[in-house]
């Protein structure tokens, strides 16, 4: 005899084992008369066809997540913002307590600690695993799943020290790691963690581990993307690098030209400063050797030593060299274009050009200082054989002798001589050395305007204390020798009256230099003879009699006038006038005695001495 089941009856079992419809299985079977044996086999096959069918509707529920995930991780290009995206969807797949990734690094073969969700010790992220030790190395070793339910007790993997300490802090128990392939390639390992003992199921680990293959191929994927475009941004800047090299070529070849151009025109340095600035669109400057203020000069020292452009302030300095000896430098300050090895090597041509035309001007300047002086000596001879075509050799030179009206002799030493004359090349006359003086020749009709502009562009030159002495002459051939000799007397009387840096007239000290003639001794000799012991009672007695006695002599010898020139009463006045007569002698006011007093006082006064 068949059994027979009502229809709604199959039709709720059906429904039971496919889990659509919660339903008691044994209530069901009871509705039907069934043996007890029958319905304990009816009833263990529809549980085992819900639970088969549990598990396909979970694990299609996974796949439906995981490709999800998977379509949302495609989407993501930067690799540090996809590493953490790839732990964040799987620690939400798995539902455990930490999940964390471990980057492999393939020159020291250790993992790298990258990505972390659920940590809460601040030594976890970040952490190294030496190659072979802990669960990690055994996943890359085994490019295969590994789990443990207890790390502490794990047995299938070496220890390390710090990642015990680590997992530890974290309170780590059960481990499931899988390894993240791209290919036969290890590049890193995904880790899912829990802070109780827990047995991975082989749902669980089929699970990480088909997600970890398609985040292996999203993040290989990520990371050619991203090396990619690293080589097509190198490749740019290789670009822009070469371009901007050309451009630095053509540039340094426009200069090379026009600096050629500047040597073969007889230009000067500093139109070489003026060529280079415009081809490098920066300001350029060429400093004096005698005028160099830190911190250049440090820089300018170290670039004579090397020969190199040498960085300072933002800007370059190099040395302008003629061998050993520094004649300058050029001084390069930002601009528009950058400073790169094209541009230093273009200053640095431009610095030997400078040198070369320094060189070539210095020549030029010494050759025509020769022939001036020969001029200038010439002029001044006694012989009137060297007189011939002076006037004609002098227009040559673009001097008009018949112009000269002013001549100014200068003292100064002899190694400073030569570089003040250097200094004067530029002034209107006729300029050189003779007889042991700096000798310049105007035409400013004024000695001394003449003696002040001329002392004012040797003490600039030569950077020391000038004496410069004007004197004024109106026939260049009967005239000139003898001013020159009244100039150079005077030249060697100011020292004697306390004058060494000083532009004068040789007709303001010409009583003094017919008294005296050159020579200091003799002003000396003068003063002690006349005033001796007046000079001597004011330095024994802290007086005032040389004073009170020239404020005399300055005032028509009128003792009133004296007393209120000096702010004095005028018996102050006469007492003074009687010791300066018990000193003196009473006959101290005879002519011819008054006269040498006169001139004694005014000396005194001149050099200090009162």
């Amino acid at each position: 005899m068949t059994d027979t089941f009502p229809v709604d009856v199959v039709v709720s079992l059906l429904q039971a084992a496919s889990a659509e419809q919660e339903a008691d299985v044994d209530e069901l079977l009871a509705t039907v008369s069934l043996s007890r044996r029958d319905s304990v086999r009816i009833g263990q096959e529809l549980r085992r066809l819900r639970a088969t069918s549990d598990r396909w509707r979970r694990r299609g529920q996974e796949l439906a997540a995981l490709f999800s995930s998977a379509r949302e991780l495609a989407q993501l290009r930067d690799v540090d913002e996809l590493l953490g995206r790839l732990v964040e969807r799987a620690h939400d797949l798995m539902g455990t307590d930490v999940t964390y990734l471990s980057e492999y690094q393939e020159d020291s073969r250790e993992l790298l600690v990258r990505t972390t969700l659920g940590t809460v010790a601040p030594s976890f992220p970040g952490l190294r695993v030496p190659p072979g030790m802990g669960l990690a190395s055994r996943v890359v070793e085994g490019r295969r799943p590994c789990w443990t339910s207890s790390y502490a007790t794990m047995t299938q993997a070496p220890h390390d020290s710090g990642i015990d300490s680590a997992v530890t802090a974290e309170g780590l128990v059960s481990m499931l790691g899988v390894p993240l392939l791209a290919g036969d390639e290890v590049i890193g390992v995904l880790f899912a963690a829990n802070r109780v003992e827990h047995e991975f199921a082989p749902e669980e680990i089929s699970l990480l581990s088909a997600f970890a293959d398609h985040a292996a191929v999203v993040l290989q994927t990520a990371r050619l993307l991203a090396r990619t475009q690293d080589a097509a941004d190198e490749t740019r800047h290789a670009y822009g690098e070469l371009a901007r090299h050309v451009e630095a070529m053509e540039r340094a070849s426009e200069v090379h030209s026009e600096l050629t151009g500047l040597v073969l025109q007889g230009s000067e340095a500093s139109d070489v400063a003026t060529a280079l600035g415009r081809a490098l669109r920066c300001e350029v400057t060429l400093l004096d050797v005698g005028r160099l203020e830190e911190p250049v000069a440090t820089a300018v020292d170290r670039s004579r030593r090397s020969g190199r452009c040498t960085p300072t302030d933002g800007g370059y300095v190099v040395a302008v060299l003629a061998g050993a000896t520094l004649l300058g430098a050029l001084l390069l300050e930002p601009g528009e274009v950058p400073f790169g090895p094209v541009e230093l090597r273009t200053a640095e041509r431009a610095a030997q050009i400078t040198a070369l035309l320094n060189l070539k001007q210095d020549a030029t300047i010494e050759a025509e200082q020769r022939v001036r002086s020969d001029l200038l000596a010439d002029l001044l001879s006694a012989d009137p054989e060297r007189h011939a075509d002076l006037a004609t050799r002098a227009r040559a030179r673009g001097i008009r002798l018949d112009a000269l009206r002013s001549v100014v002799v200068v003292a100064l030493p002899a190694e400073l001589r030569h570089e003040a004359v250097r200094g004067l090349r530029r002034e209107s006359g006729l300029i050189g050395e003779y007889a042991d003086h700096v000798i310049a020749l105007t035409t400013d009709a004024d000695p001394a305007a003449a003696s002040t502009s001329v002392h004012a562009t040797v003490g600039r030159t030569v950077r020391a204390p000038v004496l410069a002495v004007g004197a004024g002459f109106s026939d260049l051939d009967h005239d000139l020798r003898a001013r020159i000799d009244a100039a150079s007397a005077c030249v060697g009387v100011l020292p004697a009256l306390g004058l060494d840096d000083a532009a004068v007239t040789a007709d303001a000290y010409l009583p003094y230099t017919a008294l005296f003639g050159p020579g200091e001794p003799r002003v000396a000799t003068y003063l002690r003879l006349v005033i001796g012991p007046l000079l001597d009672w004011d330095a024994a007695h802290a007086g005032k009699l040389v004073p009170t006695l020239a404020a005399y002599l300055g005032n028509r010898m009128s003792p009133v006038a004296t007393a209120r020139a000096l702010h004095l009463h005028k018996n102050t006045v006469l007492q003074r006038l009687e010791r300066t007569a018990e000193l003196l002698g009473a006959d101290w006011q005879e002519p011819d005695r008054l006269f040498r007093i006169t001139v004694a006082v005014q000396l005194a006064h001149l050099t200090r001495g009162a």
